[in-house]
Order: structure tokens, then sequence, then C-alpha cells
């Protein structure tokens, strides 16, 4: 289980570099392409634009410092590992986008003030922009498949991310079409509508990442696969106050399990731990803590006012001791019903079973639990052992071992 994820973890960094490394590459190219084409041929739009590209650019780099921090194994001072490094780079990206969005914005609204300064717009403007869109779209599409093949929320934010780009290089090449037939004022309306979209995605990026900081629980659809994962382990009758927590592109679950009131605690345990073994097989799961319950505590509530341990056994062996027994165990069941207690003497020898049963009758077995505050109380011999299986067992020779009872 750790094995497998360790290599989806290995593999999500791994497409997260390459990914990213590309972007880079080809917003750093067209970046400058833009800046540099969109002074020369006067379109404020495809400068713009340009900037846009610049913020894609800032926004790899982020991507890939947190790509990096977010795959280090859980510390001292963050036990359950650094995943939420991604949702923070995703804030900040958000916070960037927004920022420089609304720069754009204030940039176009500035020049449709004074349209008598827009000059014509050349028609190299237009062939960058074009060249520009194609490059986008393709970005966009080969991001996305290899962000959905490793399941990355912050890969996947970032291709359609690229998206945005693609589109806002299509209101650039529209408004510089525009310009260049002659109506000068669509090229600045273009570097508004593109402000306006880069900052309402960064909105939205921003809003999603604050939600995850937020402890946002998983959707109603796998939360209802995580309790059927759990619900279809042995021994556990019910499931409630199943809690969900983001952490990155996965998520921490806390559940309570009901099983069986009468069986020991280490059948318990097991059963709590097949249940979380079960819960991991989800890739969306990070890690799981598992509560056992031998009722469902949000329904009854067992009384908290009964003895202890100790008071209940200091009162058995003194009511044993007059009959010159002794307890060899003592079983409590604490439920909302009340207390019930199970109390096993040792085997007897068969040449006192006359004198055990005489012994049994005068315990005061009502009196006993009147004292205890018990709901039921019971005493049982234990089995006396089989001579033959005693022999077995204490022959070296044999690897079996025998519980007697």
């Amino acid at each position: 289980m750790l094995s497998t994820l360790a290599a989806q973890s290995a593999e999500k960094h791994h497409v997260a570099r390459k990914s990213t490394f590309v972007s880079i590459v080809l917003n750093t190219v067209l970046m400058m392409l833009q800046i540099v084409i969109g002074v020369i041929a006067h379109s404020q739009a495809l400068v713009a634009d340009g900037v846009h590209s610049l913020a894609d650019l800032v926004s790899d780099i982020v991507v890939l410092i947190a790509n990096r921090h977010s795959g280090v194994e859980p510390d001292a001072d963050h036990n359950y590992g650094h995943s939420r490094y991604e949702t923070v780079a995703s804030l900040f990206l958000g916070a960037l986008l927004i920022a420089v969005g609304v720069g754009m914005l204030w940039r176009a609204g500035t020049r449709l003030a004074d349209l008598q300064d827009i000059p014509a717009v050349h028609l190299s403007a237009l062939v960058v922009a074009l060249l520009v869109l194609v490059s986008k779209e393709g970005l966009f599409r080969y991001m996305l498949r290899e962000a959905q093949r490793v399941r990355s929320a912050m890969l996947i934010a970032n291709a359609w991310h690229a998206r945005s780009d693609a589109a806002s290089s299509l209101v650039v090449a529209l408004g510089i079409l525009g310009s260049v037939a002659g109506v000068r004022l669509l090229d600045p309306i273009a570097a508004a509508i593109v402000g306006f979209m880069v900052a309402r995605m960064g909105w939205t990026f921003g809003w999603d990442a604050l939600q995850d900081l937020s402890d946002r629980a998983l959707d109603d659809v796998a939360a209802a696969d995580v309790r059927k994962l759990l619900m279809s382990t042995p021994g556990v009758r019910d499931v409630h106050e199943l809690r969900t927590r983001k952490m990155g592109d996965l998520a921490l679950v806390d559940a309570h399990i009901l099983v069986d009131p009468l069986i020991s605690v280490s059948e318990g345990h097991y059963i709590a731990e097949s249940a979380r073994s079960r819960v991991l097989t989800d890739n969306r799961v990070l890690d799981a803590l598992i509560h056992v319950d031998p009722e469902n505590d949000t329904l009854a509530r067992p009384p908290v006012d009964l003895p202890p341990r100790e008071q209940i056994v200091a009162e058995i062996d003194t009511a044993l001791a007059e009959q010159g027994e002794h307890a060899a165990a003592v079983n409590l069941h604490y439920l909302s019903t009340g207390l019930d207690v199970d109390v096993t003497l040792p085997a007897s020898a068969s040449g006192a079973r006359e004198s055990d049963a005489q012994r049994l009758a005068h315990l005061d077995l009502a009196g006993l639990k009147r004292r205890l505050g018990a709901r039921h109380l019971s005493v049982l011999r234990a089995m006396e052992p089989d001579a033959r299986v005693e022999e077995q067992a204490a022959e070296p020779a044999t690897p079996e071992r025998h519980d007697l009872v």
C-alpha cells in the first residue's frame, strides 16, 4: 500500500516537473515575442497578453517550487506531510492573476479615455497573436492530459490556466484584426477583456485554494465511496461520524465504526486496521484514523458513573476469597444499558468437582452484583484441560501451540 502511494506520488511529481518545464520554455519565448512585437506594432492588447504570459511564467516557477516541497516526507513539524504546499501555491497564483488582471483593466481604461492618441496597429501583431493562440491551445491539451492521468488538482488548474491564455489570445487576435481593419477602439477593448478574464480566473483559483485551506471535505460521491469501503469490512456493523478534510490533492479521513460490543480489544483493533487498509485503497485518501465503538455514541452514551476496573476486581477477589476461590479472568463491558461482568474461575481438578459446586453455591452472586452496580454478572468455571493435550503441548518437537481454556 505504501509503495503504491509512493509510486503515484513520484509519478505525479515527475509529470509536474516535465509539463511545467515545457510551459516555462514556451511562455518565455511567447512573452518576449508578444511584448517586443506589441510595442513595435503599437498593440496594447498584444502587450497585455505578453504581460499575461509573464504572469504564467512566474506561476510556473511557483508550481515547480510547490511541487518540490509538497513531495517532502512528513517530519516533526508537518506530521501529515507537505501536500498543502500545492494549495498554498494555488492561492498565491490566484492572487497574482487578480493583480495582473486589475492592472490590465486599469491600463485599458486609461487608454480608452483618450481615443485620439491610439495609433494604428501593424499587421505583424495579428500574426503573433495567431501564433500565440495556436501555441497556448496546444499547451493546454498537453498539460490537461498529463494532469488528469496523475490526478493532480494543481496541474489541472495550471492546464486550464493555459486554456484561459488561449481564450485571451483569441480575443486579442480579434481586437487586433478589427484595429487593422480601421476600428482602433477594438485593440484597447480586447486588452480590457483579457484583463477581466485573467482577474476572474485568479479569483476562481484563489477561492478554491482558500476553501481547501479551510479543511474542505471530499465531495458527496467520494465520501460515499469511503463509507462503502468501511462498511464492506468484515466485523463492521455501521459507520458514523465520517469526516474528511483536504490535504492538497488528497484527503484525511476520520470515522467511527460500530463492532460487536463483546469482542476482545485485539479483535476490535484488527477490524479497525482492516477497515483502514480498505480505505487507503482509494487513491484520494492520504491517511485514515478509525475509532472503534461498541455502540453508536451519537445515539447512546455509556454511563460515566460506574466503578472502575480496580474497584470491581477488588470486590470480586474479596467475595471469592471467602469461598477459597480466585478469578482467573474478569471481563467488563461498559454499555449504555449498564455494566456487564463476566468472571472466569480457574479449572478445578476432576476429584474436586463436587466440593467446587458446593463452594460456588455459597457465593452470594446477587449481593456481589448489587455491590458492583452491574446489570449482568456471570461466574463460570474454566474447562478442565485434557491430559493428552497437556502431554502434546509439553513435547518440544511439536511446534503447535494449544491455548487451554
